[in-house]
């Protein structure tokens, strides 16, 4: 996943497609957001939230830019990301917050960090053999209270959206 920003992520969508060409027996879910289209089966610019969260709890391993939204849906869903920054110097974002904070949680140990190709062929390979090492434990009886932010969230905003239909006025 390399999430919705405008910026190309071409390094790492040709990485993945040099890895997958070798083991196309693998099933790669790519969104490959504004980046060159690949030549892979199952890639997609983008997916529907709803899509995207299936295809995370459904992933052996998941690989993402250096995104904390894109990390943490993968942290909750019970994976150590497999986190690819993007680097300003190769006009794939803005400023390089995302190496920054991709290398903090790496050190953490929150995220399996890759910066080269290399490493992630090592990565990807590990995965495939000991997907264990990619998993993080869940309980899913716990609350989890930013459910219930994203829900009280949701909630203002559908009233929002309901007045804006009706013709009153939302900022009331």
């Amino acid at each position: 996943m390399v999430g919705t920003d405008v910026h190309r992520f071409d390094r790492l969508i040709g990485w993945l497609e040099r890895w997958w060409t070798a083991r196309s027996e693998v099933r790669l879910v790519l969104q490959y957001g504004s980046s060159n289209p690949p030549n892979l089966p199952d890639a997609v610019p983008f997916l529907a939230h709803d899509e995207l969260q299936r295809a995370i709890v459904e992933a052996t391993v998941v690989v993402c830019h250096g995104g904390p939204a894109t990390i943490t849906e993968a942290r909750r869903s019970g994976h150590l990301p497999v986190v690819v920054p993007r680097d300003p110097t190769r006009h794939e974002h803005v400023d390089n917050h995302q190496q920054l904070f991709a290398r903090r949680l790496g050190a953490a140990g929150m995220v399996r960090l890759v910066e080269s190709e290399a490493d992630l062929v090592e990565s990807l390979d590990k995965a495939l053999a000991d997907p264990g090492a990619f998993r993080l434990s869940v309980d899913p009886d716990l609350p989890d209270p930013r459910v219930a932010a994203a829900v009280r969230v949701g909630r203002i905003v559908e009233d929002l959206v309901r007045r804006r239909a009706a013709g009153r006025r939302w900022w009331r």
